[in-house]
């Protein structure tokens, strides 16, 4: 058996015993570049179904599979604005009252 099929037959049981211990599916094979290089395959190719992204972290003869759970999409967060107060407190004139309006007060 070809470096390539033992490749492609190892990310593909990983895949499925992902997928039974997960909820999230993985999306993305992380491999070292060198070995990307040594299977003939390039940096966004699909393998299994999984886009395959280049790590040097990683040390050859090893892959990573990437899902949601493990790494969240970064949210398109909205930037809004707000109204800031005024760093005083407001001052309203109370004048005296109208002569048609009435003041009710407490019964006891």
């Amino acid at each position: 058996m070809s470096a390539v099929a033992k490749n492609f037959e190892a990310i593909t049981k990983a895949k499925a015993a992902h997928n039974k211990a997960c909820p999230f599916p993985p999306h993305t094979v992380r491999m070292n570049p060198f070995e990307i290089e040594r299977m003939q395959w390039e940096e966004g190719d699909t393998i299994a179904g999984l886009v395959l992204e280049a790590d040097g972290k990683l040390g050859t003869g090893a892959f990573r599979l990437i899902c949601d759970g493990m790494e969240p999409p970064e949210l398109d967060i909205e930037e809004t604005q707000y109204v800031e107060g005024p760093l005083e407190p407001l001052v309203v004139p109370v004048g005296p009252a109208r002569e048609d309006e009435r003041v009710f007060e407490p019964r006891n």
